[in-house]
């Protein structure tokens, strides 16, 4: 899931200088997950901002409204209403559900209500750690599962560095992403398998190559 965390409030609450009325819009779906942005946080940032607004002696008219998703228009329709009569739309969502929200309501200022983190998923409760780098191909069945573009630092397809020592990554707190990898290849009986060098990688299926697109004309209309 996408993992995000939530803006501090008196730091949006800064953006709305001169604005009279907003649209909070959360997300029931990664950044609920994440407690970053659902219902329960809208709710919260709402009233957090009413606080600091009250505390001024301003009027500060604050709608709310969670979407199942904010990253497909079919979801996004609901808001017409609600959009109508705001200055400023703060969106929950990712940086994704932002740009859709954006797009689809030109002519109001949209603000990102979080900071989108990484993808990932939780590994204790209010734990979440990064677990996929997006890089657009796969290469987990060579490495026992465990991504070495996401968990290892320097993104090392044959590794590990010499930077590697008693299984730490130099990189403060870390584990050393191939260490993880070699224990696991080895519990599976499959160590062999490292000895075949990685080939280069076409950056160009991950970020380097621009905005990606995946178009499945089996299911396009």
């Amino acid at each position: 899931m996408i993992v995000a965390e939530p803006k501090p409030y008196r730091q949006l609450y800064q953006l709305l200088a001169g604005v009279e009325k907003v649209l909070i819009v959360g997300c029931a779906e990664c950044v609920t997950v994440c407690l970053a942005g659902g219902a329960r946080e809208a709710g919260i940032l709402a009233t957090s901002l009413q606080i600091l607004a009250a505390g001024e002696g301003r009027s500060l008219k604050i709608k709310e409204h969670t979407c199942i998703r904010q990253c497909e228009w079919e979801y996004l329709e609901e808001l017409e209403n609600l959009a109508q009569d705001v200055e400023v739309i703060i969106s929950l969502a990712c940086g994704v559900g932002v740009q859709f929200l954006a797009e689809k309501f030109p002519h109001h200022w949209v603000i990102p209500g979080v900071d989108t983190k990484f993808a990932g998923g939780a590994v204790a409760h209010g734990h979440w750690e990064e677990r996929c780098g997006l890089c657009g191909q796969c290469l987990l069945h060579r490495t026992g599962g465990i991504c070495p573009i996401a968990r290892c630092a320097k993104r090392i397809l044959n590794g590990p560095c010499g930077g590697s020592q008693n299984g730490r990554c130099e990189v403060k707190d870390n584990p050393c992403a191939w260490q993880l990898i070699i224990d696991r290849m080895t519990a599976l009986g499959r160590l062999e398998q490292l000895l075949e060098i990685e080939e280069e990688k076409d950056w160009r299926l991950a970020r380097d190559g621009g905005p990606r697109r995946l178009i499945r004309e089996e299911v396009s209309l």
